[in-house]
């Protein structure tokens, strides 16, 4: 028998009668005559459903189910009632029931409640393992980076998590993650919601960019049956999916004007109506926005509200490009590289000298999504434990200032160390061996072109002598 229902029915024949029909159909029945024997039973085993009558010698169906609910919610709570006592059904749904059924019972409407109630279960079950393994690679945890840019944002982070836990309502200030593409803008959304108060309920994630402008609303706000033409069914939107949890709006810049116009209503009423519904819902959740494009500039063009703006940036987090990053490139490139080489099972897998001074030397236009990418295809092909510069295969046509491309080791010119040192000499050479200016020019952090200096033994030539 593959699932128990556990009944709570004073009428001994009715209850009798769901108990054979039920074990017909390779359920586990359970009978009890009244609430305090159901609850009595409740503490040695879990059934998967729970139906009950309401009303029951003592203490009610009502009340039953509601404690039910309160101490073992993974249960399905069904309420039966006497027909025309609708008001008992809509009680049993606010104290929890996941459905009701009027008297006299069907057994084949029964069936199909029973199996409706399983199949929901079985979804929050599957939810429940997708949360908890999203929870698992997210968090603070998976914010890989020493350098002061990084340090910088994870102390933001932290800061504003240490405050939240300490706020007197549940309405979390609405965050925007400003920052290239590839720079790890869902891991910061991540963090803030599995590290902070609303952790337990669902991160929605979803890209604005992704999909037809005009299709954007319906999956954000949902919409009701015949709503347009293809509306065939009554569809709950992305916001409501995100009730009690955090909905994470990527390339928020991609919206247009009317939609904004029901963001911002969403921000500050936390109200939202389906397409082709005249009732509005009430939603709890946190809004995370990340965009790429300059918010800013947008609203100076028309082509972003200034009130909406104003309200995503109540908190607002930058997240550093990767080669402004400095030696975090290679602890994440050693991460990446672990990380795909346990998947294609190749353990031990590490970098020779010259590959290392190549990840540190390239820009990564693409930044952190461009380096992982990269180092799948590295770990997938590599031949020995030993990674060298040859075998990564850079994009440096890619790099928006041609001064700071490195000549690819794997495009059959030979000298990696004689081109870097004659690209460094020639940037200096040419602004007037100005660090800063020459660090900018080539992708560079000022320190990291300062290694590479002291590295190649460079003097400045009016001081050679």
């Amino acid at each position: 028998m593959e699932h128990s229902v556990l009944i709570v029915e004073d009428d001994e024949l009715l209850a009798g009668n769901i108990q054979t029909y039920l074990e017909r159909k390779n359920f586990e029945a359970l009978v009890c005559h009244s609430a305090e024997e159901a609850l009595e039973l409740l503490r040695s085993q879990l059934p998967d459903v729970l139906l009950t009558d309401n009303s029951l010698p003592g203490m009610s169906g009502h009340e039953l189910i509601r404690q039910v609910s309160a101490s073992a919610p993974q249960v399905k709570p069904i309420m039966m009632t006497g027909y025309g006592n609708i008001e008992d059904a809509v009680q049993a749904m606010k104290a929890g029931a996941f459905h009701y059924l009027t008297k006299p019972v069907a057994l084949a409407e029964l069936k199909l409640l029973l199996d409706k109630a399983l199949e929901a279960q079985r979804l929050e079950h599957k939810l429940d393992f997708y949360q908890s393994r999203a929870a698992q690679d997210a968090g603070l945890a998976a914010l890989i980076g020493e350098s002061p840019a990084m340090l910088e944002v994870k102390s933001m982070v932290r800061q504003l998590l240490d405050a939240e836990s300490c706020m007197v309502d549940a309405e979390l200030p609405a965050v925007l993650i400003e920052g290239e593409t590839g720079t790890g803008k869902e891991l910061i959304a991540r963090a803030l919601h599995f590290d902070g108060a609303r952790g337990s309920g669902p991160f929605v994630e979803f890209n604005c960019a992704s999909i037809p402008a005009h299709l954007l609303e319906a999956e954000l706000f949902g919409h009701e049956k015949g709503a347009f033409t293809d509306a065939k069914d009554r569809r709950l939107g992305l916001v409501e999916a995100a009730d009690g949890g955090t909905l994470f709006l990527d390339e928020v810049g991609e919206i247009d004007l009317v939609l904004q116009a029901k963001l911002l209503k969403l921000l500050e009423d936390r109200t939202i109506r389906r397409i082709g519904s005249v009732k509005e819902r009430k939603v709890n959740l946190r809004i995370i926005s990340a965009t790429n494009c300059n918010l800013e500039q947008m609203v100076q063009q028309g082509r972003f509200r200034r009130d909406l703006f104003f309200r995503l940036r109540i908190i607002s987090i930058r997240v550093p490009r990767l080669y402004a990053r400095g030696d975090d490139i290679l602890l994440l490139a050693r991460h990446f590289l672990r990380q795909h080489g346990k998947r294609y099972g190749k353990p031990g897998l590490q970098f020779s000298a010259e590959a290392e001074d190549l990840l540190l030397g390239y820009s990564w236009p693409g930044n952190v999504r461009e380096l992982r990418n990269m180092l799948e295809q590295t770990a997938l092909l590599a031949q020995g434990n030993l990674v060298n510069a040859a075998q990564l295969h850079i994009c440096p046509t890619l790099v928006e200032d041609h001064g700071s491309r490195y000549r690819d080791p794997g495009n059959g010119h030979g000298g990696e160390p004689e081109a870097e040192r004659d690209m460094v000499i020639r940037m200096l050479d040419k602004t007037d061996w100005n660090v800063t200016k020459s660090a900018r020019l080539l992708g560079l952090t000022r320190d990291m072109l300062r290694y590479r200096i002291e590295k190649l033994g460079l003097v400045r030539p009016d001081r050679r002598h």
